[in-house]
């Protein structure tokens, strides 16, 4: 069996019967490319009738000073670190399976446009990493009768899914079949889908309110794990008791009309293929979060109300260095207001975040309105959708 499809199996010992799955009870670090792909595992997990389904805490230096400190086995940046407190506290539940997905690629709207949608391989090996520092004096899963299953998952490829979870999970979960095994998958996607869809449709809310108001709004272009308070600080809702709506890049609406108002042009000139192309601005379009980044640049450099946009990037992320220079070229070349905040781990900028607000919000307060008017010159009548 290669590695890559070689499974985390821990003295494992079966969790209960087939009838009575209840007895189950999965704890799953709320961490890295979690963020993005929860409702999944909720979807699935719940397809296949397990008990109950515990997600760790938000990260935090309280956490990981409790659960986690001692544990890392190699130099990593602080959200891959994040995870030795998110597992360690996961130890302290009331669970009996600890499931630590490696998850190799990502589902993404912009899959079929791009190269690839791959994970970072420190993030995709990170449960790799963070077990060592459980097991290197003893095994501290096997002592509290927990299972850890840590199976390599292609989201990309999401033929091969049903798989490798039904090889990871088949000796815990006593008579699943690989049949039960693809059902669960498909309900995950359905719950995943449905969750994007509600996001979609609430980020499309807000765009109408900021076109019917005239607006501006703030989008921020980060990872999805930037979410998590313990990574990325809150820093977006630092703007919203200013009375700036903040959109997620990886919530945008996908909806035809408005996509073909912002890219409407271009498609015509021949300059990019579709509304989610990105190859006019961005060639290397293998890493997942790193493309809907790209994109969600394109994004915010057309629609009119956006008229700032917040970068966010962990210290050290060799992933985000080389995007850069490109997604400030891109957002600043509509006028659009660009704002980084960088290396936040290293920074720890709690400190400083009031101050970097309030400067943000005397430029949106500025030069706002002469920026939308300046794109919605360029992009013609707004659409009545937006309108009504």
């Amino acid at each position: 069996m290669s590695f890559l499809t070689s499974l985390i199996l821990l003295k494992r010992r079966p969790l209960g019967s087939q009838q009575d799955r209840r007895s189950i009870r999965v704890g799953i670090p709320k961490f890295l490319n979690v963020w993005g792909t929860h409702q999944f595992w909720v979807g699935f997990f719940k397809a296949l009738g397990v008990g109950k389904i515990i997600f760790s805490s938000d990260t935090s230096e309280e956490q990981y000073r409790t659960y986690g400190k001692g544990r890392i086995t190699m130099d990593s940046c602080y959200p891959v670190k994040a995870l030795a407190g998110h597992m360690g506290e996961l130890l302290y539940k009331d669970i009996n399976l600890l499931f630590v997905p490696m998850i190799y690629s990502l589902p993404s709207f912009l899959r079929g446009h791009v190269v690839d949608t791959l994970s970072c391989t420190r993030v995709m090996m990170s449960v790799e990493n963070i077990r060592a520092g459980f097991t290197r004096e003893r095994d501290e899963f096997s002592q509290r009768g927990i299972s850890l299953v840590s199976p390599f998952v292609p989201f990309g490829e999401p033929e091969l899914l049903p798989k490798y979870l039904w090889e990871s999970l088949k000796e815990v979960i006593p008579g699943l079949t690989l049949e039960e095994t693809a059902k669960a998958v498909e309900e995950g996607f359905r719950a995943l889908s449905d969750f994007e869809k509600r996001m979609r449709e609430k980020s499309l809310e807000i765009i109408k309110w900021c076109a019917k108001n005239q607006r501006p709004a703030l989008l921020v272009l980060a990872r999805p794990y930037h979410m998590d308070p313990g990574i990325g600080h809150e820093i977006d809702a630092e703007f919203q008791p200013y009375g700036y709506p903040v959109l997620w890049y990886n919530y945008l609406p996908l909806d035809d009309w408005l996509l073909d108002w912002l890219f409407g042009k271009e498609i015509r000139a021949g300059i990019i293929k579709s509304p989610f192309d990105i190859s006019d601005v961005w060639t290397s379009s293998y890493s997942s979060n790193t493309n809907e980044i790209i994109w969600g640049a394109k994004f915010s450099a057309r629609l009119p109300w956006i008229t700032g946009v917040i970068r966010l990037s962990s210290y050290e992320c060799g992933m985000d260095q080389p995007t850069f220079t490109p997604v400030q070229k891109i957002v600043e070349s509509s006028g659009t207001l660009y704002f980084k905040f960088g290396e936040l781990d290293e920074t720890k900028p709690a400190g400083s975040i009031k101050i970097r607000v309030e400067t943000i919000v005397y430029y949106l307060e500025k030069y706002s309105k002469d920026i939308i008017e300046k794109k919605l010159k360029r992009l013609g009548p707004i659409p009545k959708e937006l309108l009504t």
